[in-house]
């Protein structure tokens, strides 16, 4: 399948159609992979690999339920958190769908609730702002997904996200909130995250100078399955929101995690997410591979990652709204494939998850564009725009969409030795000038893209645009054989900071770390005080 000298701009020039031969066309989503180093060869070669490597069978499996995340034992049923309301989904016996459409029962009233002024705080004025505290899966995503779709949003509510053991992230949020009109949500499906429950008692500590501790349930909820500690920290078992340990954090805003949506945009808004991921669930489900796109985006991942050697994926969203997508990418598939045992315990011969990074347009161009077009480094990048705004400012997206579609033709056609010194001749520069400058505007193209396009940013459409991703990653586990659903590479980090903190605490650096380690504390410790208050 080795084509590593194949000329994109040749494979155009070859092709009058290869727009509409390598594009397609799901869930409302388009997708233009036609500027990448494939030919129809290729592609059937890499559906080959797709059969071989049982995607299919695979794929039917984690829908079913079965407990694909082998190595904690569990299902990965985030995609039944969007099916249809009254759907029937059975595992083990147990129809989750009719938990599911319970819990979203629940949200639905006290969204319902808190927009029409039943609820409200102690004092009785209405809830203005909502504050969200959790880290990773039930940040990002809420996030990520609130500023999306910020047109939508509910008038009369402010979302804040605190995830960040940081005090500074905390203490920001919190000064610039009242709290008599302000509403925790505490997102931890334990409820014993260190990150989260030092950020949730330092809350409840900051709400407690103001009032009393039965005023907790009034400005308090939880999303957890932990009702005990739930209680424990002083929150009405009434104000639990469920969610299961077959959810994972990264695939969790479908849950209840994506309570903070709800209330920012209404519960309608919330269920048009589920329903155009739910879209994306049934295409993937059921297209042919060769006609299936997130099978066809993973196959070209691949192919990118080990064929062409390409280390990292740059996500370039073309809509300042979805500023916060390439971070929510990077944990979806950095965590989910950032991995190198496959299933039987060995050390997986092809590398595997990409490094995910990016910014949104124009921004990138005046940042690291540079980087893309003629860096020794080939990166792919995936566009991605709305061709409808929620401005009136045409001019604007006339363009920005000019600017996307035009960064995604550069890269690919580049610009050869022959057309910069035709270029300069007809600016008027010397032979002489030519000869010295010609290398350093010369563009080598040939570099691989995906352009993503969405009538609008609404949020059917962006809830197909992250299934799509999801799916994407999912496969490529498959394909390399690797558990995407767990994430124990999290873990030592957290499990050695419990150490230092100890070391901090006590004021004496514990012999059993390195020299640097060592002396880092021995640093903090010197340092007196760690808590500079004068400067507050």
């Amino acid at each position: 399948m080795r084509q590593q000298n194949l000329e994109i701009r040749h494979l155009f020039d070859q092709s009058g159609d290869r727009f509409s031969q390598f594009s397609l066309t799901a869930a409302g989503i388009f997708l233009d992979y036609s500027k990448n180093q494939l030919t129809e060869k290729t592609l059937s070669l890499l559906v080959d690999l797709a059969r071989e490597q049982k995607v299919e069978p695979q794929r039917d499996a984690m829908f079913a339920g079965e407990k694909v995340n082998f190595t904690e034992q569990r299902p990965v049923l985030h995609t039944a958190l969007r099916l249809p309301q009254h759907s029937t989904h059975n595992v083990d016996g147990i129809n989750v769908s009719a938990e599911i459409d319970a819990v979203l029962g629940q949200m639905q009233t006290f969204v319902e609730q808190v927009h029409n002024g039943d609820w409200r705080g102690a004092t009785g004025l209405l809830i203005t702002d909502v504050v969200n505290i959790g880290i990773g899966g039930s940040d990002l995503g809420p996030k990520m997904v609130c500023e999306a779709l910020r047109c939508y949003a509910h008038k009369g509510i402010q979302n804040h996200f605190v995830s960040n053991v940081d005090g500074h992230a905390l203490d920001s949020v919190l000064s610039r909130v009242r709290p008599a009109t302000t509403l925790f949500i505490i997102s931890s499906k334990s409820f014993s995250t260190e990150d989260t429950m030092l950020n949730a008692h330092s809350a409840r500590n900051w709400f407690l100078q103001h009032f009393s501790e039965e005023n907790l349930s009034r400005h308090f909820v939880a999303v957890s399955s932990n009702r005990v500690a739930v209680e424990a920290f002083g929150i009405d078992a009434m104000n639990q929101f469920y969610f299961w340990d077959w959810v994972g954090g990264r695939y969790s805003l479908w849950s209840a995690i994506g309570l903070p949506i709800a209330l920012a945009l209404g519960f309608s808004h919330f269920r048009a997410l589920l329903d155009g991921a739910h879209a994306m669930d049934v295409h993937f489900q059921q297209a042919p591979p060769e006609q299936n796109m997130p099978i066809l985006l993973a196959l070209i991942g691949i192919w990118n990652r080990d064929i062409l050697g390409c280390r990292s994926l740059s996500i370039a969203a073309y809509h300042q709204d979805l500023r916060a997508f390439p971070n929510y990418l990077q944990q979806l598939d950095m965590e989910s494939n950032g991995k190198q045992i496959d299933h039987q315990g060995r050390i997986v011969e092809a590398a595997t998850g990409p490094i995910i990074w990016g910014d949104v347009g124009t921004n990138g161009q005046h940042a690291y564009f540079q980087h893309l077009h003629q860096s020794s480094e080939i990166t792919p990048v995936d566009f991605i725009a709305a061709l409808r705004p929620h401005h009136q400012l045409a001019e604007h997206h006339l363009v920005l969409l000019a600017n996307c579609f035009a960064q995604s033709q550069a890269l690919m056609r580049g610009k050869n030795a022959q057309e910069v010194a035709e270029e300069m001749s007809a600016q008027g520069l010397s032979s002489d000038d030519i000869a010295r400058l010609a290398p350093h505007r010369r563009f080598t193209g040939n570099r691989p893209s995906n352009t993503i396009l969405l009538d609008e940013l609404s949020p059917a459409k962006l809830g197909a645009l992250i299934a799509l991703y999801e799916h994407k990653v999912a496969v490529q586990g498959f394909c390399w054989g690797i558990n995407s659903f767990d994430q124990w590479g999290v873990e030592l980090g957290k499990v050695l900071a419990k150490v230092i903190e100890a070391d901090l605490r006590s004021g004496t650096p514990g012999s059993s770390h390195d020299s640097s380690t060592q002396g880092l504390i021995g640093k903090a410790l010197s340092a007196g005080n760690m808590v500079d208050l004068s400067s507050c």
